[in-house]
């Protein structure tokens, strides 16, 4: 149930990234999309284990329970200080045309994390 609601939220989130005309707002956005779609898949494969060694980012997690989905892994966790640097309202970081490659990028990786996950 958690993993439906999450690709829900996936799919609410790229809806609002492509209705956001400001690169500072739809970058983010779509990488929140991308991150809500990685937790489902996490949610719906991961095993819970305790604790050991440092913290480790959705994106590392989803390497480990996911490896076919490495490659969006890596890409998605390089994107992260784009995004941080988006949400700071830092400009000169974040063009349109990084915005729109963003949202495509997690376009493609929501819809086969929910062919992947529905069958």
């Amino acid at each position: 149930r958690s993993a439906v609601g999450l690709l829900r939220q996936a799919g609410e989130g790229l809806a609002d990234a492509r209705e956001q005309p400001e690169p500072l707002l739809r970058y983010p956005a779509a990488y929140l999309a991308a991150l809500r779609a990685a937790a489902a898949v996490l949610a719906v494969r991961a095993v819970p284990q305790a604790r050991r060694g440092p913290a480790r980012n959705v994106w590392q997690l989803l390497t480990e329970v996911a490896p076919e989905l490495a490659e969006w892994a890596a890409f998605f966790a390089s994107c992260s200080r784009t995004r941080a640097a988006a949400e700071a309202g830092i400009a000169r970081l974040v063009a349109q045309r990084d915005a729109d490659d963003q949202l495509r990028q997690a376009e493609q990786f929501v819809e086969l994390v929910e062919r992947s996950l529905t069958g």
